[in-house]
């Protein structure tokens, strides 16, 4: 019989790319519309996904910041997308935010706890 040896691809490594995603937004948005809040908010949300990331490569059961980050932004970017329509970035960081809840969740629930 061969042992598992878990996923395809680590879930640390999804994580970063979603930093890859969530982080360069805000700049994005400032260099476009000169946005400010966008600025800090990208900046604010990468460095937080960015610390969640490495939590879990450290540590696979510590999902907690990269849970409550992702959770947060899917939430704050879904309403967004609900108020404008537009697909750029609201719908598809929201898209991006609700896999990332289901993924670790997922993973969550499916590791014993110790």
């Amino acid at each position: 019989m061969q042992k598992d040896s878990g996923p395809l691809v680590p879930l640390h490594w999804i994580g970063f790319g979603y930093v890859a995603l969530v982080a360069p937004g805000g700049i994005i948005g400032y260099a476009k519309a000169g946005s400010v809040p966008s600025l800090a908010a990208g900046l604010l949300f990468g460095g937080l996904v960015s610390l969640g990331a490495y939590q879990l490569s450290q540590d696979p059961r510590d999902i907690w910041v990269f849970l409550v980050t992702s959770g947060t932004l899917a939430g704050i970017m879904g309403m967004r997308f609900y108020h404008s329509g537009k697909f750029m970035p609201a719908a598809l960081i929201a898209g991006a935010s609700l896999l990332m809840v289901a993924k670790l969740g997922i993973s969550a629930l499916g590791k014993p706890h110790q």
